[in-house]
């Protein structure tokens, strides 16, 4: 494991490779690394703490392995040049404000196994233009998408039985949005 807090904070820290073997990854590990831009998570890894790579603001690209099975609160937040990401099929749940402000995030493809996104889990997302919710979901939390202002397209899978209050709230592009039969 990584333990909590181990490298939070080192500003000059610009790479990270994460051995095969480590399973988990604790709270604060790398937040605040202003200097990291890039970071993979490999299938090993089961868990990952609370706002492990927060305000990492320089970090652009992030895998996230297939053993992964929740995105954890904060875990993403503040990340402002975070371009995309690729939610694997195996996380069940992204936790609240997991990305909150990801200002650059422009394309996110969410897994079939996912199952809720927590509050906030995407406010402030200002670049982001569309997204497709899969059937798996049951549960889209309160301001899950607040202020995503470049949203225009959205598809809500035929699982999805609950949206929280404000979850599209101040997404002023929005000019589609499909809404399943759950």
């Amino acid at each position: 494991s990584i333990e909590s807090g181990t490298f939070e904070d080192c500003d000059a820290l610009t790479s990270v490779t994460i051995p095969d073997g480590v399973t988990s990854i604790g709270d604060y590990a790398f937040n605040s690394c202003e200097a990291l831009t890039s970071i993979t998570i490999p299938d090993s890894v089961t868990t990952i703490g609370y706002g492990v790579f927060g305000n990492c603001s320089e970090l652009t690209n992030a895998t996230i392995g297939n053993g992964i099975t929740s995105i954890s609160t904060s875990a993403f937040r503040s990340c402002t040049r975070l371009r995309n990401i690729d939610i694997p099929d195996s996380v069940t749940s992204i936790g609240e404000r997991s990305f909150y402000g990801c200002s650059s995030l422009s394309a996110c493809t969410l897994g079939t196994g996912l199952t809720s996104i927590g509050q906030s889990g995407f406010s402030n997302c200002t670049s982001l233009a569309s997204i497709t919710i899969p059937d798996s979901t049951t549960n889209i939390g309160n301001s899950a998408f607040r202020n995503c202002s470049a949203l225009t397209n959205a598809t809500i899978g035929n699982g999805v039985t609950s949206i929280g209050n404000s979850a599209f709230y101040e997404c002023r592009s929005l000019t589609s949005c499909t809404i399943g039969s759950g």
